[in-house]
């Protein structure tokens, strides 16, 4: 019995390698098998993740800030004359009401969750295309690591420029009933608002990768991208208008103009790529050719278009007369 599990773990382990099984193929129950040991990996880097996250949340880790003051830095760049007398201790420091007793504790598991997923993102992002990959294709393996790691990085960046707007928001919607109102926001409230800004502009921002893995793939041609384009950059707008959580207009001017720029360089990536492939096909088609087959030129004569020369022509006499 001994000898029977590490056989049985060496024979997964064997169905999972590309050595022992070049196609990938498994059954239904060993799917669900490798289902579940991925999302258990994955599940431990979001929960390690959050161990830091939490500690993080009032610890400073040397230059870089503790959680809670990276989060409560918006809060803090609101006028003092606006924020509610008892909110900003002596040191200068500003505080968020908690109104419940149990507010403080699950606010900092919240925020360290949610900052342990952005950090893990790529050890639980790979986990999903280590899922996927047994059923993909060489090249189509090359491309979903690629995503792995720019989906990543562009998730951040998001998350980064909703940070930079988000005290330009604050600005705008603190601005509204002039001196008759007084800033008094409870923590719950608050870093939901930061918390959803955060995940959609981290979320919008993979919306322009995607569309460069679809043109990678085949779906989408540069030629429709071009057809589409000021369609799309409406749309941006519309959807802009509409995901960003607050009413002003810098979180939504910022996301729209951002994703347009994204989706413009997708665009030119999609025209190299299918300028590329294009050549590439076209010097596979004339490679495999014998010696006495002619090349694939397109032969058709072209014709001219008299119809401008005849209205040339009748525009001289109408002159003339």
């Amino acid at each position: 019995m001994a000898d029977a599990a590490p056989e049985g773990r060496r024979s997964r382990r064997r169905k999972r390698s590309r050595r022992y099984n070049p196609d990938g193929t498994m059954t239904l129950i060993e799917h669900i098998y490798e289902f579940r040991r991925r999302l258990g990996w994955a599940l431990l880097a979001v929960v390690a993740g959050g161990v830091f996250g939490f500690i993080w949340f009032q610890t400073r880790l040397g230059p870089v800030e503790s959680l809670g003051q990276l989060m409560n830095g918006p809060y803090c760049g609101i006028s003092p004359d606006r924020l509610l007398p008892g909110t900003i201790a002596p040191d200068g420091t500003c505080r968020l009401l908690q109104t419940t007793p149990f507010e403080g504790i699950m606010i900092q598991l919240k925020v360290g969750v949610a900052a342990g997923a952005v950090l893990t993102s790529p050890l639980w992002l790979y986990q999903l295309w280590a899922f996927i990959a047994p059923g993909l294709y060489s090249k189509e393996r090359r491309y979903a690591l690629t995503f792995v790691g720019f989906a990543s990085v562009l998730f951040a960046a998001g998350a980064v420029l909703a940070y930079l707007l988000v005290p330009h928001a604050f600005a705008v919607l603190m601005s509204f009933g002039g001196d008759f109102f007084t800033t008094a926001l409870t923590a719950d409230k608050y870093i939901s608002f930061v918390l959803s800004l955060l995940v959609i502009f981290g979320v919008s921002f993979e919306l322009p990768l995607l569309v460069v893995m679809l043109n990678f793939v085949g779906v989408v041609k540069y030629a429709q991208l071009k057809k589409w384009r000021r369609g799309i950059v409406f749309a941006l707008f519309v959807f802009a208008a509409f995901a960003t959580p607050g009413s002003d207009p810098f979180s939504m001017l910022g996301l729209a103009g951002a994703l347009t720029v994204l989706f413009e360089i997708a665009i030119q990536i999609a025209r190299l790529h299918d300028r590329r492939k294009a050549r590439r096909d076209r010097a596979a088609e004339w490679a495999g050719l014998p010696d006495d087959q002619a090349a694939p030129f397109d032969y058709t004569p072209s014709t001219i278009d008299d119809e401008p020369a005849e209205k040339a022509g009748q525009a001289r006499t109408d002159d003339v007369t």
